[in-house]
């Protein structure tokens, strides 16, 4: 009887909530939301090849890639991920037991993919983790031989454009390196820029030929980060003040 008098609060907190989730279930979700973020981190609007799209998700804590299928994101239904990962929960009130899991489940990346979407379930591929060759180093900016070379003009001197432009052919630059040379009032400005991943700072090298002056300089990293303006031509000309 006292045993049942025990059980009955227990058995109505249980009839009032509905059935109580097992600790399996609370693991599988666990796993499930940290592929949920891996989505999250995955997601955007730039075209990426599979393995930039699986380099990126294996970079991420907690993610192991298993298998990537399509072409680009920006082909067909774009690039599924599918990733491995783990969670836990703890079973049991007065001496709880640790229930962990590991599950795989399917990431589709695509500008049509919806922000915060649902992983899919899936049965986890036979064999180990992908690998990922690291990204090819970008080459490297010359700027001590723009420094070197880049024409100087005195005071109440006129600057040439063409000249500029053609000290910058003489540098024999990497394919990768883009150029860009504007003129006004009597200024011109030069930049040196490699295409960034659209997350990390953008490498570049501004100058500036005036009148008694001639310039080389790299932004400040927060003005080289997307959206910042940095590296732009435009501020080689006039450049943003630095921050403090």
């Amino acid at each position: 009887m006292r045993r049942l008098l025990l059980l009955a609060p227990l058995l109505l907190f249980t009839a009032g909530c509905g059935v109580v989730q097992s600790s399996e279930d609370e693991a599988t979700d666990a796993a499930r939301e940290v592929a949920r973020k891996a989505g999250e981190r995955l997601y955007g609007q730039r075209p990426r090849t599979a393995a930039e799209v699986g380099r990126s998700a294996s970079g991420i804590d907690g993610v192991e890639v298993l298998r990537v299928t399509g072409t680009s994101t920006h082909d067909g239904d774009g690039i599924d991920v599918v990733v491995r990962t783990s969670g836990s929960a703890y079973d049991g009130w007065l001496d709880p037991q640790e229930v962990a899991v590991r599950r795989c489940f399917a990431v589709r990346v695509s500008p049509r993919s919806k922000w915060r979407g649902d992983p899919r379930d899936v049965d986890c591929p036979d064999g180990p983790p992908l690998t990922f060759a690291p990204p090819p180093e970008p080459p490297r900016l010359p700027y001590e031989e723009l420094r070197a070379k880049l024409l100087r003009v005195p005071d109440g001197g006129r600057v040439d454009e063409a000249e500029v432009r053609r000290t910058l052919a003489a540098l024999d630059l990497h394919p990768a390196i883009r150029t860009e040379v504007k003129g006004d009032g009597g200024r011109v400005g030069v930049l040196l820029s490699v295409k960034g991943n659209g997350f990390d700072p953008q490498d570049c090298l501004l100058a500036r030929v005036s009148p008694g002056a001639t310039e080389v300089w790299v932004p400040p990293r927060i003005q080289r980060m997307p959206g910042e303006g940095g590296c732009t031509v435009g501020n080689a000309l006039d450049p943003a003040p630095s921050p403090h």
